[in-house]
């Protein structure tokens, strides 16, 4: 398993980083148990949640559920605290079922970050990051129609230097190590960056955002922020929720899977993303490659990955996702995987 740097704090994360967001409904809490202590096993020393999970569907009544269940693990493992890198999120603004909706604030900070550390059942969390910015996101398919003309620049400003102010405290507290943002832009992280190093407040150490095969909206303004200011991706949905692998081609939708739950996975399912996805499996087959193994692989090459995340709802997804790391793409591979990408150009 690969290290690599987060950011300039020091750290090394491996990789391929688990995701727990389906840990309370898709996955079980033996099951998530299970696989925390497998992917350490394997060499993975970073794993990721949210206050918001688990999802599919996200619903008042299991808000918090997966932190629940990574502390159940860490009771029932006293002294392996240490043995990874635990990063978790902060909701942001219109989440009607955390907070009622209310924005990220330094005023929402301490009690949400204690909240997380109960639910963890940890005396500190690694790298807080928050989920969504409160102006809103080009993420989550808002990039074809995103208007940022209304904001109020002053207000975003502001608003940034106070709750920088707030992480810093809970720095100084020892209840967060490092900050790191997600479904941000490259204006607002350059933002964060520049108040962070005048103040010296908490410095972004990473950019949680979706990336994929079908999803490159990162190779373009954000890529170049990332390699020079030492503020890596943290890809999620690197199979794009399940689409790369193959499994919903033809119109399939397997039980239990996330299709069957989340018909439209999140605004993904589009009459351009079967061909495009039929694309790179025929890439895949021609050589000999594992289309799961092929699509994480790829992310591996990107100049700008700290780790890609991805998600099990079973032991064996998992086996299969980390067999990704013996797989090394050649250089015909990643010229067909161009080709491709620019005969189907984000298709969703």
């Amino acid at each position: 398993m690969k290290m690599n740097p987060l950011g300039r704090t020091g750290l090394t994360v491996s990789e391929l980083c688990l995701g727990t967001m389906t840990f309370g409904t898709q996955t079980t809490e033996a099951v998530g148990h299970a696989q925390i202590s497998r992917a350490l096993e394997a060499g993975i020393n970073f794993v990721d949640t949210a206050e918001m999970y688990p999802v599919n569907p996200v619903a008042k009544e299991t808000i918090g559920r997966t932190e629940e269940i990574i502390g159940t693990w860490n009771a029932a493992n006293p002294g392996r605290r240490g043995e990874f890198i635990l990063a978790t999120k902060h909701s942001g603004e219109g989440l009607a079922a955390v907070r009622d909706g209310a924005p990220i604030t330094a005023q929402t900070i301490p009690a949400t970050v204690e909240g997380s550390l109960r639910r963890l059942q940890t005396d500190y969390i690694d790298l807080y990051q928050f989920h969504w910015p409160n102006r809103g996101s080009y993420m989550f398919r808002k990039h074809w129609e995103y208007d940022p003309s209304t904001q109020d620049r002053a207000a975003t400003l502001a608003h940034m230097e106070e709750a920088l102010e707030a992480l810093q405290r809970q720095v100084d507290k020892g209840n967060i190590r490092h900050f790191g943002l997600s479904n941000e832009s490259a204006w607002g992280t350059a933002q964060w960056l520049r108040i962070a190093d005048a103040r010296g407040w908490p410095r972004v150490v990473t950019i949680q955002n979706e990336y994929s095969l079908l999803c490159r909206l990162f190779d373009t303004d954000l890529a170049e922020l990332a390699v020079n200011e030492d503020a890596g991706l943290i890809a999620f949905s690197p199979l794009a929720a399940g689409l790369l692998t193959g499994k919903y081609q033809d119109g399939a939708v397997p039980p239990g899977s996330r299709r069957s739950l989340v018909p439209e996975l999140g605004g993904r399912i589009t009459p351009r993303c079967f061909p495009a996805v039929e694309a790179y499996l025929d890439i895949a087959r021609r050589h000999g490659l594992d289309p799961v193994h092929m699509a994480l692989a790829w992310c591996r090459t990107r100049p700008f990955m700290t780790s890609a995340i991805f998600g099990a709802t079973t032991l064996e997804q998992l086996d299969h996702a980390l067999g990704s790391v013996e797989v090394t793409l050649s250089d015909a591979v990643l010229a067909e995987i161009t080709a491709a990408h620019r005969a189907h150009p984000m298709p969703y």
